[in-house]
């Protein structure tokens, strides 16, 4: 059987397997039986938030626990059998007793002593704290991080990561699918802390899109991220956790979703934790359709063409499955080992139509057409190991893990061009993608005092991408097709990273701060050969320190100042370095550049944070100063190929590029009913430096620029009742300028409804994306010979009606929290999440 073969059975079957999976998981419902009960002290006065276990004892997986409510009743479901039953609570002694459980009903009541010198205070401390609890807030800010719950987020209920991640705070999805925060777009991606082949090499959008929102416990938005994490990604990191059920018993919920453009989605989450065993599987696909427009009009003041108008309309549909498993076992009570693996397809058809109208200078005109039609298929695998030990209850631990990962992506794409209707060219495109990587991580944690922590560790990452691209082309027919050889290439792209890492925290009075430093050791090798026997060999080796700087000063509780420093780098995604030109579209080049640098980032951060019952309110100032700045250099010149005016798009070191402004996150529960969640973003940016090709271009090309811009998004959410909310979200983008390129505002509402059916195991949600289909992106590009207007939308107007169904069996346990020191961040790392 071969790979193909494999990946169609997969994709076949994997709604299938959701289906069998909650079906089981209702069948298994089904054998218990639902009991109910109380604990109470000597003199007959219920206890709230006691510990009741039941421990079966002809079967531990048949084991479960409940936590009493306020009123110190519980109820919980089991199999049938004897069980020892063991209530504890604070203050009181801890009680055993025996009991067979033989059927539904309730068991009476539990009495417990309490402890000699009890006062009960810590108790009657927790039931105050549960009754004023808020509600948890969708936006929460800490030391080195901002997290945000999408559970609240009902206009991307039923969609996708990249749905979700249009509604977070200081984040931006531009409309081809790139992801910025503050303006940028070197954003790193991390799924439970690690980088993850559920992402995909190069996907952009397609693997956003490949991640269902159900699956998204919550999202780490770190502006400026400290020196335990990787130096990559000069914009921040955005860190996707993934659900990991925290209840006993067997859990799980089901969603399916429908929409237009066509879209079809059905996910299942499940969760079983019984005794020393938790596992977990996750799985589901679906079906998208879109849609994507973009058109050019150049006009030239030199040259035989006086204009040119460009047209480009790509439908696509892909077909995206995704599963992933994992068990966690509890060796003792101070070691875990944990195994997870995911598996992902992603397959899609488009065709595209491109056309081309030439108003000649002499008079007359030229028509082209250019039909693009593709089909491609990406497969990924991931498997993850770790262990994890406590040398004792103070917090002084180490994490190990391994992640092995393997991502195939292959693209087929025929292309038909006519000139005036008449045939004049037809090119066959095969890319090949393959890239395996291996992660290993060692972090250690050393608590000295109450409020004192070393963290130290290391990291290796080892990439190896190998690229295929082979074009053919023919002008008959008749005539068989050959291959351009300055179009046709194998490249291999290596890269290996060593990283260490040292931080201290602690806090003096009201300040705390966390000092950091890592050195990452990296080295890079390219070897690219293409059909014409163009040859090129590079090996790039880089050492360098990142440090960072994280202060805090507590005003009051949920009141504090925050500042930071922290150096980052950039470094060049593995395409950009391939130094070969692309070929969909023959008038629209990108080239790679193999003589491309990272660039490297000194950021700083000074904000604001205020938390109360009903508000919370984070303003940052910020200022961020790039050197080596990586830019777009695009110009237009003459293919000599086909003796075409095109233009090229080539990625260059050059110049520096500053951005200073104001981040400004905030929620507030104006009242019962209505609720507001709003981010601004105001800065200014000033760009330097040009670029001169004398082979190529006529007039060196500038990137001097400065000047405002802004965004901002403001979130209305409306409970109607306890079971029906409803949200309208609003988004603008302000235009940005420097010499060359122009680029527009850009602005987009939408709506989503929710209601809560079915005893609250139920949701059905609808949503409008971009309501008025205003969601696209305009400039004005600026060169020595010509002017040129762009407009590009990726999706226009989308429609999603879904339903969630949860069932569950067990209750939520909350372990005994061992005191907090003021930086802790049991989350904010590499490893945070767990398995996947």
């Amino acid at each position: 059987m071969n790979q193909t073969e494999i990946i169609n059975i997969f994709t076949k079957k994997t709604l299938g397997l959701t289906f069998v999976l909650s079906a089981a998981a209702f069948a298994f419902a089904q054998e218990k039986v639902g009991i109910s009960g109380s604990v109470v002290s000597k003199n007959n006065q219920p206890v709230p938030y006691a510990s009741v276990t039941f421990s079966n004892k002809a079967n531990k997986l048949f084991s479960d626990a409940a936590l009493t409510d306020e009123k110190g009743q519980y109820k919980l479901d089991l199999a049938p059998g004897t069980y020892d039953i063991t209530v504890e609570a604070i203050d009181y002694q801890k009680s055993v007793v025996n009991k067979q459980i033989t059927a539904a009903g309730n068991i009476g009541a539990l009495a417990i002593e309490p402890e000699k010198s009890a006062t009960n205070v810590k108790t009657g401390d927790i039931q105050g704290i549960v009754l004023t609890a808020p509600s948890t807030k969708p936006y929460k800010v800490e030391l080195d991080k901002r997290t945000y719950d999408p559970s609240q987020d009902i206009v991307s209920k039923g969609g996708s990561l990249q749905d979700v991640l249009s509604n977070v705070p200081s984040v931006s999805v531009e409309t081809d699918g790139t992801v910025s925060m503050r303006g940028s777009s070197n954003v790193k991606f991390l799924i439970n802390g690690k980088p993850s082949a559920l992402l995909g090499i190069d996907d952009g959008a397609n693997a956003l899109q490949s991640i269902p929102a159900d699956q998204i416990e919550k999202i780490e938005v770190i502006t400026n991220p400290s020196s335990k994490f990787e130096a990559s990604g000069t914009a921040g990191i955005l860190n996707i956790i993934l659900k990991k059920s925290k209840k006993t018993g067997f859990n799980g919920s089901v969603i399916g979703t429908l929409g237009y453009l066509p879209q079809t989605n059905l996910n299942t989450n499940l969760s079983w934790r019984k005794g020393k065993f938790t596992w977990f599987l996750n799985g589901g696909g679906g079906y998208r359709e879109s849609k994507n427009t973009s058109r050019n009009n150049a006009w030239y003041n030199s040259g035989a063409i006086n204009q040119t108008d460009n047209e480009s309309v790509t439908k696509s549909k892909n077909d995206n499955y995704n599963a992933s498993g994992g068990l966690t076992f509890d060796i003792t009570d101070k070691t875990s080992i944990n195994a997870s693996g995911t598996v992902r397809t992603f397959d899609n058809t488009s065709d595209g139509n491109v056309t081309y109208y030439d108003y000649l200078a002499g008079g007359g005109s030229n028509f082209r057409q250019r039909l693009n039609n593709g089909s491609g298929n990406n497969l990924a695998f991931q498997g993850d190991f770790g262990l994890d030990h406590k040398f004792d209850d103070k917090g002084q631990n180490i994490s190990l893990s391994l992640s092995l990962q393997r991502n195939r992506s292959n693209n087929d794409t025929d292309i038909y061009d006519t000139e005036n209707y008449n045939f004049k060219l037809q090119d066959l495109i095969n890319q090949k993608t393959l890239n395996k990587s291996i992660i290993a991580k060692a972090d250690y944690e050393l608590p000295i005092g109450e409020v004192s922590k070393v963290e130290a560790g290391y990291r290796l990452d080892v990439n190896n991408n190998d690229y295929s691209n082979m074009v053919l082309e023919t002008e008959d027919i008749a005539i068989p097709p050959s291959y351009l050889g300055d179009y046709s290439y194998n490249a291999t792209y290596k890269e290996m990273f060593n990283a260490f890492y040292v931080q201290f925290k602690s806090k003096i009075g009201k300040l705390g701060y966390q000092l950091g430093l890592r050195d990452e050791v990296s080295n890079v090798d390219i070897n690219y050969l293409n059909l014409s026997n163009d040859s090129k060999i590079t090996s790039k080796n880089y050492n360098n320190l990142f440090p960072s700087v994280f202060l805090s000063y507590e005003i009051a509780k949920d009141n504090q100042f925050l500042v930071n420093y922290s150096r980052r780098i950039d470094r060049p995604r593995s395409f950009f370095m391939i130094p070969n030109p692309s070929y969909n579209d023959n008038q629209n080049i990108f080239e790679g550049n193999i003589d491309l640098n990272p660039s490297y980032v000194d950021s700083y951060e000074f904000g604001y944070s205020i938390s109360k019952k009903n508000f919370t309110i984070n303003p940052t100032l910020y200022y961020r100063h790039t050197a080596d700045d990586v830019k777009m250099a695009v110009y237009n010149a003459i293919n000599p190929k086909n003796n075409l005016s095109t233009f090229y798009t080539r990625p260059i070191n050059e110049g520096t590029d500053d951005r200073y402004g104001m981040d400004l996150n905030f929620n507030w529960d104006a009242t019962k009913w209505l609720k507001f969640m709003g981010n601004v973003d105001l800065f200014r940016y000033k760009t330097t430096g040009s670029y001169f090709d004398a082979a190529k271009m006529s007039e060196p090309l500038s990137f001097e620029g400065s000047g405002f811009s802004s965004r901002a998004r403001l979130t209305s959410t409306f409970k109607i009742d306890k079971t029906f909310n409803f949200q309208i979200q609003g988004f603008y983008r302000g235009g940005q300028k420097t010499q060359s390129v122009d680029r527009k505002d850009m602005y987009a509402v939408s709506f989503g409804a929710s209601k809560t059916v079915m005893n609250g195991n139920g949701t059905i949600s609808f949503n409008i994306q971009d309501i008025f289909n205003t969601r696209a992106m305009q400039s004005t590009a600026y060169g020595p010979n010509y002017v040129r207007d762009s407009y590009m939308q990726w999706q226009p107007r989308q429609f999603t009606l879904s339903f969630t169904y949860r069932f569950k069996q067990g209750e939520k346990i909350d372990q005994p929290k061992r005191k907090k020191d003021i930086n802790s961040n049991a989350t904010g790392d590499d490893q945070q999440g767990g398995p996947m």
